[in-house]
């Protein structure tokens, strides 16, 4: 009997030149959680699915998830054209990657985004995993960089609501700027955004997010009696 391999070869069609080309994802039956961090930065037990979130297209760079909306406005096209194709040389992210690779690939994708004109909480997810990659690394300098970019990203689609028609609820965009806030020491900023999610505890269905909520304000507020 065959031994089945963690990873396989999924055919995927680049969005933007149309090449066929395949790139490896991992099995859902190696994916084994262990724990989330207070940000939902996932850890799992061996196989990390988060390095193969990224599909990169090897004929024009074209750099996307499968989250990805397959529609350009011709303006966007002509920049990912201008920006990114025009000075691709043709390599292949398509077999097994370090984190390393993963974060080049986050990187390239999160350009191609800002190109596409993207929404804000897109890239804010994208910079938020580029910083968890940072993270698995143990380099907190450019963990730091790309959480406080997320921060900015989330903090501009809640003020513009363009969260809304995502998977991203209102409440985990509220939860993840007071998350982020904290993790930059803006303490104030995390405060009142971790109240505003405690707030709506009463009319939402994600009360984990409101549990967290509340044990990061309490965490906060024992913090801060320390030196008083």
């Amino acid at each position: 009997m065959n031994k089945i391999e963690p990873l396989y070869d999924k055919q995927c069609t680049c969005l933007l030149c149309h090449t066929k080309f395949t790139t490896k994802k991992l099995r859902s039956r190696f994916v084994k959680l262990e724990k989330l961090d207070t940000d939902f930065f996932p850890i799992y037990a061996e196989h990390n699915p988060l390095l193969y979130f990224i599909n990169v297209c090897p004929a024009c760079g074209f750099s996307y998830s499968d989250d990805t909306v397959p529609s350009f406005s011709p303006d966007s096209k002509m920049m990912l054209i201008e920006k990114v194709c025009s000075q691709w040389i043709p390599h292949s992210f398509g077999e097994v990657r370090s984190i390393e690779d993963s974060v080049k690939t986050y990187k390239l994708a999160a350009y191609c985004a800002s190109l596409r004109k993207d929404k804000h909480i897109t890239l804010a997810g994208l910079h938020l995993r580029i910083a968890w990659h940072y993270r698995m690394l143990n380099n907190t300098d450019q963990e730091m960089r790309f959480i406080n970019l997320a921060l900015s990203e989330y903090e501009t689609s809640y003020s513009v609501g363009d969260y809304q028609g995502t998977q991203v609820s209102e409440l985990r965009t509220i939860y993840l700027i007071a998350d982020l806030s904290k993790r930059t020491n803006n303490l104030e900023k995390a405060t009142k955004y971790f109240s505003k999610v405690i707030e709506q505890q009463s009319r939402t269905v994600e009360t984990q997010i409101v549990k967290l909520a509340k044990e990061s304000w309490q965490e906060m507020r024992d913090y801060q009696k320390t030196f008083i």
